[in-house]
């Protein structure tokens, strides 16, 4: 039986933990060769070691766009390609509406949009015709949920982001979706909600009655990235549980 991901070149920013890693481990198992990125170095040893073969890690900071050149040049030296690019870096810290001070806004933006921007725009040149981007988002970009309102707004950008560049690369074949998950059982999300209390009152808004499991958006990603979804570009794809849908 063939893997569906073989012989593909894949870049997944924020790849050392969560949802990156767990994409990272199925798209090595489905017979791709995967970069991964993220800012810090031990993460990255850990990652490359639990994946075990095709996989390079290379250190860098998505935000700067120094870093991002430096992270293509080394994969359009090695693979002279990349196939599949799923930016996954993101993230962000809670703020009411009240205490949003410039540097969260910034930080926010930074690291949700404008990496985002050139993470996808600085691969065009190493992606064939028939490529695939796959950007993160999140339920919150159709959810009103307090202290969220810059995240919020960060991933609603990234939805419609698919939407115009479906319609800019749609001559060169290159389909763009959005995979969008609700509350994922991640580090990230152990440390916003450190309480337990808390966390099972997340777990209580998915109509599932649990936390997904990095897994689950691994296997979507994949999906996406795949032939078997030759037909959808420019979709959001939801992997909540149903938490944003009834």
């Amino acid at each position: 039986m063939s893997k569906k991901l073989e012989g593909k070149i894949a870049l997944i920013t924020g790849g050392s933990t969560g949802i990156g890693l767990a994409t990272a481990k199925q798209f090595v198992e489905e017979g791709a060769y995967v970069y991964i990125t993220g800012r810090r170095q031990p993460e990255l040893d850990a990652a490359v070691a639990s994946i075990g073969s095709n996989v390079t890690a290379i250190q860098g900071d998505v935000t700067k766009l120094e870093d991002l050149d430096r992270i293509y040049a080394q994969i359009g030296k090695e693979k002279e390609r990349v196939d599949i690019v799923f930016a996954n870096a993101g993230g962000s810290p809670l703020v009411p509406l009240g205490s949003i001070t410039e540097e969260h806004f910034d930080q926010v933006f930074n690291v949700n949009v404008k990496a985002l921007v050139f993470t996808a725009q600085k691969a065009l040149p190493l992606m064939p015709d028939g490529g695939t981007i796959i950007l993160t988002g999140s339920i919150v970009g159709i959810k009103g949920f307090p202290a969220f309102s810059i995240y919020s707004a960060a991933k609603a950008a990234v939805r419609n982001f698919a939407r115009t560049w479906t319609t800019d690369l749609k001559d060169r074949g290159i389909r763009v979706n959005v995979i969008s998950p609700g509350p994922i059982d991640t580090p990230l999300l152990n440390e916003a909600f450190s309480n337990p209390d808390d966390m099972k009152a997340l777990a209580s808004t998915v109509v599932m009655g649990r936390l997904g499991r990095p897994e689950e958006i691994a296997k979507a990603v994949t999906f996406l990235a795949s032939g078997d979804a030759s037909f959808i570009t420019g979709a959001e794809l939801f992997v909540d549980g149903g938490a944003a849908q009834v």
